[in-house]
């Protein structure tokens, strides 16, 4: 149990690390800062052995999220460590995750975003620095509120530009940069 304990601390601590030195650090995205300084992101190491076991985790996630005030809780990240090790496969259960969100009735209310290790857009090389804005130390089921969303981009100028800038971002800091972030 003790070591159970240990590694659900360690990827959180990685995960944290991954959110303040990138996400929030290299401002990839520039909302992020406010909701987690805010203490409004949660984040939960998902248990599952199986698939069945983690559709139910991401339908109770979805479901805790709703109940709450956005000033308590605005976004949760479904952190998976032991699945999903191939990307494709995780991609394929993204697809299904957005059905669940369909299904659940939730489309227009939540939405999901993809954070893996081996991110890869279509069309991109796997090691396109492009990629590493959706890379992320384990594989990652972000839920948004489709408000906070809205709430954000009008208060951001042009928010299509969010994209380009970061990955003018990327290509400064290289690959051999972006591996420097996560040195302790």
């Amino acid at each position: 149990m003790v070591e159970q304990e240990q590694q659900i601390e360690d990827v959180l601590v990685a995960t944290q690390l991954w959110l303040e030195k990138a996400v929030i650090g290299l401002n990839l995205c520039p909302f992020a800062k406010a909701v987690y300084v805010k203490q409004q992101v949660h984040c939960v190491v998902s248990a599952a052995a199986n698939e069945a076991e983690l559709f139910s985790e991401l339908k109770v996630e979805l479901e805790a999220l709703l109940s709450m005030d956005s000033q308590v809780r605005d976004t949760t990240l479904l952190i998976i460590p032991n699945r999903f090790g191939d990307f494709l496969d995780f991609n394929d259960f993204i697809g299904e995750a957005d059905a669940l969100l369909e299904d659940m009735d939730l489309e227009g209310e939540l939405q999901i975003a993809s954070f893996h290790p081996q991110f890869q857009f279509a069309g991109t090389d796997v090691d396109d620095v492009s990629n590493y804005t959706n890379r992320a130390p384990y594989p990652i089921v972000h839920v948004l509120r489709e408000a906070s969303i809205d709430r954000a981009v009008a208060s951001f100028p042009d928010a299509s530009v969010i994209y380009e800038r970061n990955i003018e971002t990327l290509e400064a800091l290289g690959v051999v940069g972006w591996q420097g972030l996560f040195k302790v």
